[in-house]
């Protein structure tokens, strides 16, 4: 199977990493992970963060990144940022409602996020759409997830978020395969639907993965085939455990499934 590096998303220890980015590199990488996907940079400067980085031995899996930022003249300065941390892979983690208001809407976002692939192409960089739950619930007539990957290009990074897409109701594994080739990195947040209820609807998130009810090895094996993904990365947003311990674990179990 293929050798697929694993990342953390930052988002899962923010607070940690707003009190002391350097100490929570440091710990990620005496984890075993092989990168990390920014959320914000916590007012460090791109020198500052390549040189954490390097100090680490940490490669850099993508960053969570605004819209706006890839729009206008603001593209340019972007690009510069990316390129001085080592980031190929600016994602969008989410929308305004005036790009997701209809499906003809979602339809002209998916057109922004061609012309936005096209000028990062130039640069070695591509751009991406990260899930929420909302994309698989049925807009129009059509769930807005394959509204936009049905109208984009194979250079658009699908960022399939397992836990989010398994919250809206959606299984995982089926996109894989309708989009080949396109999870080029992709979010493994555990999730168990058992746990999900009117009292606590965000329950089915606070599992660790290899606790939860994710068809792990089913996912893993498409990602490694059809996905052609280049990146896991971890991402664990409840408060079972404490967001250093989590993280720790979901490695953990990755590594006993042999990724």
């Amino acid at each position: 199977m293929p050798n697929i590096p694993i990342a953390v998303q930052l988002y899962s220890v923010r607070e940690d990493a707003a009190k002391d980015l350097a100490g929570v590199l440091n710990a990620v990488a005496e984890m075993g992970y092989d990168g990390v996907e920014f959320a914000g940079y916590y007012d460090h400067s791109a020198q500052d963060i390549r040189k954490l980085l390097e100090d680490t031995g940490l490669k850099v899996a993508g960053a969570h990144v605004g819209l706006d930022t890839l729009l206008g003249d603001e593209l340019a300065k972007s690009v510069e940022f990316h390129q001085a941390i080592g980031n190929h892979y600016p994602v969008v983690p989410g929308l305004a409602p005036q790009y997701t208001q209809s499906r003809d809407a979602w339809r002209e976002t998916a057109d922004i996020f061609n012309e936005i692939a096209d000028k990062l192409a130039g640069h070695g960089m591509q751009t991406g759409y990260h899930n929420h739950h909302t994309e698989f619930t049925a807009l129009d007539g059509e769930e807005p997830w394959d509204t936009f990957f049905g109208n984009t290009q194979d250079s658009v990074i699908m960022q399939l978020d397992t836990g989010n897409a398994m919250h809206g109701g959606a299984n995982p594994l089926p996109y894989l395969k309708r989009y080949p080739g396109r999870a080029t990195t992709v979010h493994l947040k555990p999730y168990a639907p058992s746990l999900k209820t009117d009292a606590d609807p965000h329950g089915g998130f606070r599992p660790c993965i290899g606790e939860d009810e994710t068809p792990w090895e089913e996912l893993l094996t498409l990602c490694e085939t059809e996905g052609a993904t280049q990146w896991y990365i971890v991402e664990y947003e409840s408060d079972k455990y404490p967001p250093m311990e989590a993280i720790d674990l979901c490695l953990k179990a990755l590594k006993a499934m042999g990724r």
